[in-house]
């Protein structure tokens, strides 16, 4: 007589955010039985369209957690928690490292009291101590928050190295590290959305030198839902894409979209010296600036990452980046988010 097994319930933190509404949307798609867990003030527009029942609180909060673990014995549950402050600011944020670190510890304590079947942190490459010149980047062995730049990279070290610490005393789970996440579905804000928006809306005139990885926000769902079901306890996985400078990434929307390239690459020193004063102004606009003193360090260091073992294990893949992008325009185009936009693509 075979053995019964448990039914799946998935847990997404950070649900109504880019990747947590990917991810949840991709599940619901697969015939999985989904909760969603956001903050109270988090729109619902991302998951509107799906019957799931959305579950409101604060990492930080233990107590607004435990409705969201609550569930019948028989189901097992795989938790994912993607819930998390991407930061490119320079100073130290409190709100930042107590969501990031005192909310995955929260998390951690929720999965080993309701016997978590699973759980797999959405970390990031920031957390990887950055290797010399252009060498591939590949796993840690371990996560150290002293050996990488920057309060967001730190405070997502320090979290993957709790949930890792935890795998040795019995809990089942993984970290993926994602790159830059850029694609279509971001109904916020997020600081790659915001710089193709700045583009196609005709408000960037110049850009910064450098580059960076980036990758499709539906490759990295793919990715974390295959991480749940085929990751190996312990173990952190990266999630990657495709390296790109930033003129080039622009010069891909040009050409996609037919609007005005941009000819005008500030210097790094240049960009290095008005960083702080871009930081102030988009703070007096409440909106994410596009580039601050560490968003220059980031495009300047080394910004390729392999995901050969992703691969190997998790049958990862990743799209082409022009793919990505004209996606993503024409998802900004289609849901109103531009401004007397049209498509050569039309």
């Amino acid at each position: 007589m075979a053995e019964h097994q448990a039914k799946a319930l998935y847990l997404v933190t950070g649900a109504c955010g880019h990747l947590g509404s990917t991810i949840v949307k991709m599940l619901v798609r697969q015939g999985e039985e989904v909760r969603a867990f956001a903050l109270p003030s988090d729109s619902d527009e991302p998951l509107k369209a799906l019957q799931v029942p959305i579950f409101r609180g604060d990492v930080r909060e233990l107590s607004t957690l435990e409705p969201f673990f609550k569930a019948e014995e028989e189901q097992a549950l795989i938790v994912i928690h993607a819930a998390g402050i991407v930061s490119i600011a320079s100073r130290f944020n409190q709100e930042v490292f107590d969501v990031n670190v005192r909310g995955t510890r929260n998390i951690l304590r929720m999965c080993k009291k309701h016997h978590a079947a699973r759980l797999v942190y959405v970390s990031s490459v920031h957390a990887i101590p950055e290797q010399p010149g252009r060498q591939m980047q590949t796993e840690p062995d371990k996560f150290d928050p002293l050996k990488v730049e920057g309060l967001y990279a730190r405070t997502k070290a320090q979290a993957a190295a709790s949930v890792l610490r935890e795998t040795k005393w019995g809990l089942n789970g993984v970290v993926v590290m994602p790159s830059g996440i850029i694609g279509p579905g971001d109904y916020g804000r997020g600081h790659l959305t915001q710089l193709i928006m700045d583009y196609l809306d005709g408000r960037l005139a110049a850009c910064v030198a450098g580059g960076y990885d980036f990758v499709d926000v539906r490759d990295v769902a793919a990715g974390v839902i295959a991480a749940a079901t085929n990751g190996r306890t312990g173990e952190s996985y990266i999630l990657s894409g495709h390296y790109s400078s930033i003129p080039d990434l622009l010069n891909l929307l040009h050409e996609i979209s037919g609007k005005k390239p941009v000819r005008t690459v500030l210097p790094t020193w240049f960009a290095r010296l008005t960083a702080p004063l871009a930081e102030m102004y988009y703070k007096a606009l409440r909106q994410p600036p596009l580039y601050t003193p560490y968003s220059l360090y980031t495009l300047s260091a080394n910004g390729c990452f392999s995901h050969k073992k992703a691969s190997a294990q998790l049958g990862y893949a990743s799209r082409p980046l022009r793919e990505t992008l004209a996606d993503t325009v024409k998802w900004l185009s289609d849901n109103g988010r531009l401004k007397r936009f049209h498509s050569a693509m039309a």
